[in-house]
């Protein structure tokens, strides 16, 4: 059993140990539930690892040129949990010439290769009707409403609002996937930032594992969770001199892995809980919950799969996908991983990573090396608490397994061995140097609670004085304004008893550091019912802690541990509006979100 405390008693000292009066504890969904499938009753290292880099997994450009695709949103069904299950209704990404698939199909692009995607709603059925939402919907959330009718009686029936965003790009305003640029089928309904026109990805950034997913605001979870995920990843010179050099596994020895967390009903279908037990019955059902976390693990779409390979370094390209679930992966056999990039390209040097550690939204590169183990299973294994870092164990039989790897291939001698280098990137050291910034940001992270009692994760400044003090919602006024071109440092004070992987929209950061703090809580009374913090009185304490060796690539998602202060520095490249928030989904759609602008 979990603990949740709260931080809404006036003048509060918060610090590392958190020891703090308020608490409450959280139940397990699972136990609510009694139509669900039994994990433990699932086959596991049956179903064969899709790779979503393999070539027929890719997608193809709809233009001779090869620079426009036509991509549409859709429902399908395919099978998740394996032989003698039936398959699953999901959604996806597809088109005319290639199939709907979860997750969706994976982009593959050069470097300063623009490309400009047309991304199409047909969340419809075969009338062209809107479907309802595969999960019941929380309408009291501020959300990405169609109908504009607040609180609605009974179940949501639909349209589906949606919005790609491609989580890592440096990309234009217009084409980021904002939140409120949400779109219904046949466009009949949209959001404030609509954009009708076909998004534009200038690829103008280094070699790295960028991933695509849903954001419409107040149903992202609800959509990624349906299947709208999938791999965009970014190749360059740099790169193909590392493979070139075979300094790097290519080919079918480089594997993309998304890996997720379900649960599934007794009818093999995807399953959201939409109830918290511990509050009263006359809180909204549905109800946005904490946090979500399922007992059954899927890699590419695949409930513990397992991978044939050779006795060999392979290279891996992992995304933590889930709702809630931190991972902290680690293989058996004495094997570990060797890290070799981080969110948006390579470090300087290869890292060996016993105990690979990824919150939500995070990526990490690495080289598994098979050689020597002809015979032998690998599995991959995960050991991270929920909530993180302090939270319940893992289930040994269920959640502490992810997939395994099956070294039965002979070494295919025609395709010669890698090395890995000493240098991984052309140019070492700080790519965003703090050095060159012009003004030092103090943000929080808190939680709080909304006006039916709920848990509400919120961000918001840190201020001695001013209306926009503490922490603040979805519309309140825009706090944070960085010049074009300029670098910031941006120091995040984490209220919270969780980690939280907060995410930039638009830039590649660099990690500085880490520093333990405490300070005095004041409640906020704020709109809409909510009430919130103010934190004042910041004391810092021990010493400041350097990035993790792993952490000093390219960055766009970060974890901030509670009782910390963690201090990132950003250049901001491209004018206009975007967003940085947690990558806890449940924590985005419940207000842990806020615009930013980039002026001139």
């Amino acid at each position: 059993m979990t603990s949740r405390r709260s931080f809404i008693k006036s003048s509060t000292a918060i610090g590392a140990s958190m020891l703090l009066p308020g608490m409450r504890t959280r139940k397990s969904w699972a136990h609510t539930i009694p139509s669900l499938i039994d994990a433990r009753s699932i086959p596991k290292y049956v179903n064969a690892l899709p790779n979503p880099l393999d070539p027929s997994f890719i997608f193809n450009p709809t233009t001779p040129a090869g620079t426009h695709y036509e991509i549409a949103i859709a429902q399908t069904q395919q099978n998740i949990l394996g032989p003698g299950f039936p398959d699953t209704t999901v959604w996806g990404y597809g088109n005319a010439l290639q199939s709907t698939t979860y997750p969706g199909r994976s982009f593959v692009v050069r470097r300063d290769q623009q490309i400009n995607v047309h991304w199409k709603n047909e969340l419809v059925d075969g009338q062209g009707n809107a479907l309802p939402h595969l999960f019941p919907v929380d309408s009291t959330l501020h959300w990405a409403d169609p109908l504009q009718a607040g609180r609605i009686e009974g179940p949501y029936l639909g349209p589906v609002p949606v919005v790609s965003h491609v989580h890592g790009g440096n990309t234009p305003a217009d084409s980021d996937g904002h939140p409120d640029a949400w779109f219904t089928p046949h466009n009949t309904h949209v959001g404030r930032l609509f954009n009708p026109h076909p998004f534009t990805y200038p690829n103008d950034q280094e070699a790295g594992t960028v991933w695509y997913h849903d954001h419409a605001l107040g149903i992202t979870r609800l959509n990624v969770y349906a299947g709208l995920a999938g791999f965009y990843i970014i190749r360059d010179e740099n790169e193909d001199k590392l493979t070139a050099d075979r300094n790097l596994p290519t080919g079918p020895y480089e594997i993309a892995l998304a890996i997720q967390d379900r649960m599934f009903t007794a009818a093999g279908q995807l399953f959201y809980p939409t109830s918290d037990p511990e509050l009263p019955p006359e809180v909204p059902n549905p109800s946005v919950l904490p946090e979500f976390f399922g007992q059954v693990m899927l890699v590419n779409g695949k409930a513990w799969p397992v991978l044939d390979v050779e006795p060999r370094q392979y290279r891996f390209r992992i995304v933590n996908g889930c709702d809630s679930r931190f991972l902290a992966l680690m293989l058996t056999s004495d094997q570990t991983f060797v890290q070799i990039g981080t969110d948006l390209g390579f470090l300087d040097a290869p890292v060996k990573v016993p105990r690979l550690l990824l919150g939500t939204g995070e990526r990490a590169d690495v080289v598994v090396d098979f050689h020597g183990l002809h015979g032998k299973t690998i599995f991959m294994r995960n050991d991270a608490k929920t909530p993180f870092p302090d939270g319940d164990p893992v289930d040994p039989h269920t959640t502490g397994q992810v997939m395994a790897f099956r070294v039965s291939k002979h070494h295919n001698h025609s395709i010669p061995l890698t090395k890995l280098p000493d240098d991984l990137r052309p140019v070492s050291g700080p790519f965003t140097g703090p050095g060159s910034a012009v003004k030092t940001r103090r943000l929080l992270l808190f939680e709080g609670l909304d006006k039916f009692g709920r848990l509400q994760t919120m961000l918001g400044t840190v201020r001695h004085n001013g209306p926009n003090n503490g922490t603040l919602l979805w519309d309140d006024p825009i706090t944070e304004q960085p010049r074009l071109g300029d670098v910031e440092v941006w120091e995040v004070y984490n209220t919270t008893v969780d980690a939280h992987p907060i995410h930039l929209h638009l830039v590649a950061f660099q990690v500085l550091d880490r520093q333990r703090f405490r300070g005095m809580i004041d409640a906020k009374a704020m709109a809409e019912g909510s009430t919130g913090g103010i934190l004042s009185d910041i004391r810092l304490r021990g010493a400041v802690r350097p990035p993790e060796p792993n952490e000093t690539g390219p960055k766009d998602t970060v974890l901030m541990y509670p009782g910390h202060v963690t201090r990132i520095a950003a250049k901001f490249t491209r004018e206009g509006e975007y967003v940085w928030h947690c990558h806890i989904l449940s924590h985005e759609d419940h207000e842990m979100m806020r615009p930013y602008q980039v002026v001139i």
